[in-house]
């Protein structure tokens, strides 16, 4: 039996012959256009005020969308799991406070319909790209998704999962890559730069790079985003908080205002080099 031709299992996923970019837009924002767009905030929500504190940082330094955690899936059952449903009254705080559309991560089919009434765009996290129930209710939320990769998922895998997306009829998908998982243990996962080239020949659809989980450790953050800026990528999503060592969750790699207005000043230098803006 010979092998599957490219994108006949993923025929809405792939692009198609002379098929151009998708450009995603989520409030105000676009994906896969000219600009990089830069995505801060916390692991984790963990008050109104630090939402707002956040956001104002984001703004600050030429972020245009928020992200924090309302619900976390943590390893440990006794770790903090989010505030639920409070966390996203506290991000939807903060966008009025600042204007700032928010993505936020969905662990439950039960819950789609309730985050999808408030959050701008939907994550789905890395532990989550093959829960299947999951990957179809948020394609019929009508929300984009904001799609992760898995610490052990393989490119072909992470196009089908978005494939359950798109056959829900939404096509509105942005790919996240954010480090897997390899016998190297210098950082906390190896961040495949490589995926960012390959998706942009695979799929029509906007591809970002989340560099703080890759890194899991804040001296290295930086110089992972400028690699994914230079490779290609859409966006960046970047773990700040303005109290680094107290955050509840991902501390380790989580820039202070400072750290994270220099990200953005260092990534947008890479980004014009190669005739974008960030």
């Amino acid at each position: 039996m010979g092998q599957p031709q490219p994108g006949k299992q993923t025929p809405l996923v792939t692009r198609q012959p002379g098929q151009p970019d998708t450009l995603v837009e989520v409030g105000p924002v676009t994906f896969g256009g000219s600009r990089v767009v830069l995505i801060g905030g916390p692991c984790a929500v963990e008050s109104q005020s630090q939402m707002c504190a956040a956001a104002e940082v984001v703004a600050a330094a030429g972020g245009t969308l928020l992200r924090g955690g309302a619900w976390k899936p943590r390893t440990n059952p006794y770790d903090f799991q989010g505030l639920g449903r409070e966390g996203l009254a506290h991000l939807a705080a903060a966008r009025r406070a600042t204007g700032l559309p928010f993505v936020t991560e969905v662990l439950d089919p039960r819950d789609v319909e309730v985050v999808a009434q408030v959050a701008d765009m939907l994550q789905i996290g890395s532990r989550s790209v093959q829960n299947f129930p999951l990957l179809r209710e948020a394609g019929a939320s009508g929300k984009p998704v904001l799609l992760k990769r898995g610490m052990m998922t393989t490119v072909d895998e992470w196009l089908s999962a978005a494939e359950y997306v798109l056959a829900a009829g939404n096509e509105n998908v942005v790919f996240c890559e954010r480090g897997i998982r390899t016998f190297e243990p210098a950082l906390r996962n190896t961040l495949d730069v490589g995926s960012v080239a390959v998706l942009k020949e695979k799929t029509h659809l906007p591809v970002i790079v989340d560099p703080s989980h890759a890194a899991g450790d804040v001296r290295y953050v930086t110089a992972l985003a400028r690699a994914a800026v230079a490779a290609g990528a859409d966006g960046l999503l970047v773990e700040t908080h303005c109290d680094p060592e107290a955050a509840l969750s991902d501390a380790a790699q989580s820039l202070t205002p400072d750290q994270f207005k220099e990200l953005a000043a260092s990534c947008g230098a890479v980004a014009r080099a190669i005739g974008r803006d960030l």
